[in-house]
């Protein structure tokens, strides 16, 4: 045993269970990359002020949950909590908008931090895969977006999961229903600290977990009651277009996100099998959020999607993913000889893309081939000083468990035609 510890609320991605994280993030990447999204990574921190703006003053994830730190310099700093902020910072300082077709699409993959109560499928630290459509207004997008989450989570094998959508409005409609909802939590019996953030930021009440809130919620007016007719024709067209895609959806009139820029389309998903984190992803349209950020006018919209808490759905629902053994060939020598021989026939196996690897440290044969069994490896090339006087080696089938004698010049061209 180590003396240290990952920090509280942190994991380590360990193999084999690592190459489940690497799938989910490969499953959710696939339909973005064949969908006209490009790779951008930004750093893990970023100026502190570009997070207080651009996720919004009153949210949770700024007063309580970020990790904001002066540097040596006098720089105030956090570690990035979400990832739109940073890839629209990027964006506008890069001026991929002025460089060629709008929207700009992006997508990203990375860890973001939290301080927070941990708790399963709640972390400090997490993984997220997101994507970013970046200067147009179109529910097509909106409707993409959410399709290609839809299809990376059915790849995987997904089926249990729900997706819920709601429209925030926009600057037209948002205020009057604003106003509408603090009239109405004005007269209930609320604490302090929730009663300034009804004042500051009142749809983030309604996200408010606690029962004692919820109950006194019923019959809160719905944003969807106070919608403009322009905002009305846009959602209509969203969940048309994801309808005719048969992609199922829920309308969730209470659904508000924990962050202040989105507007209009705003949508999650949830599985059932998480317990009180249900959230597996989400996201919506931001279109103001290029100019809180000192931009041009970028209506934009996008999602991130949890990679920790799709590997916990997929554990809910039993589904083991189809991950190919790390190792196809397994080399084990016998004297020094055999070692060179093997070990050469390895590195050629692996330039011509074959998984292979090599029983290294002296080990007697049982030793080397129970390392060979834990490797996963299809077939263990075997040779001793014997073999090799005759021009051998041996090949043995861990399946089946037959061995053949190949000779020592063939076994290359013998594996490459096994393996296909």
């Amino acid at each position: 045993m180590s003396t240290f510890k990952a920090p509280k609320g942190t994991y380590d991605l360990i193999p084999p269970e690592s190459a489940k994280y690497l799938a989910v993030r490969e499953a959710i990447a696939a339909p973005l990359r064949n969908s006209g999204y490009g790779y951008i990574e930004t750093p893990g921190f970023e100026n502190v002020e570009l997070f207080a703006r651009g996720v919004g003053e009153s949210t949770d994830i700024v007063t309580k949950e970020m990790y904001a730190f002066e540097t040596k310099g006098g720089d105030q700093l956090a570690l990035r909590p979400e990832g739109t902020a940073s890839v629209l910072r990027a964006a506008l300082e890069a001026n991929l908008h002025k460089a060629g077709n709008l929207p700009v699409k992006l997508w990203y993959s990375g860890s973001y931090y939290r301080y927070e109560r941990p708790q399963k499928g709640r972390y400090r630290h997490f993984s997220q895969v997101g994507a970013e459509a970046i200067g147009a207004e179109d529910p097509a997008l909106d409707a993409e977006l959410i399709i290609l989450a839809d299809q990376a989570y059915r790849s995987l094998g997904l089926r249990d999961f729900r997706i819920l959508l709601n429209s925030l409005g926009d600057q037209e409609c948002r205020p009057v229903y604003r106003a509408a909802l603090q009239d109405f939590l004005r007269g209930l019996d609320l604490d302090e600290d929730t009663l300034r953030r009804a004042e500051i930021n009142p749809l983030r009440v309604l996200d408010d977990k606690r029962d004692d809130v919820q109950k006194q919620l019923v019959g809160a007016p719905l944003l969807r009651d106070y919608l403009c007719d322009a905002c009305k024709a846009y959602h209509e067209e969203v969940r048309e277009l994801i309808t005719e895609a048969g992609v199922a959806f829920e309308d969730d009139p209470k659904l508000v996100r924990g962050l202040d820029y989105y507007t209009r389309t705003t949508f999650e998903f949830v599985h059932d099998g998480l317990g009180s984190q249900s959230a597996v992803g989400g996201g919506g349209r931001y279109d103001g959020l290029s100019e809180m950020l000192g931009g041009p006018a970028l209506p934009s919209v996008g999602w991130a999607l949890g990679v920790d808490r799709t590997v916990l759905a997929l554990e809910a629902e039993g589904v083991s993913l189809e991950l190919p053994a790390a190792t196809s060939v397994f080399a084990v020598s016998l004297g020094e000889e055999a070692r060179r021989v093997l070990f050469a026939k390895v590195t050629e196996l692996r330039k011509l893309g074959v998984a292979a690897d090599f029983s290294y440290g002296a080990k007697g044969l049982k030793g080397a081939m129970k390392n060979a069994n834990r490797s996963g490896a299809r077939y263990t090339v075997v040779a001793g000083e014997r073999d090799l006087a005759e021009g051998v080696v041996q090949l043995k089938d861990m399946e089946s468990g037959e061995q053949v004698a190949v000779g020592v010049n063939e076994i290359v061209a013998e594996l490459e035609t096994r393996l296909g």
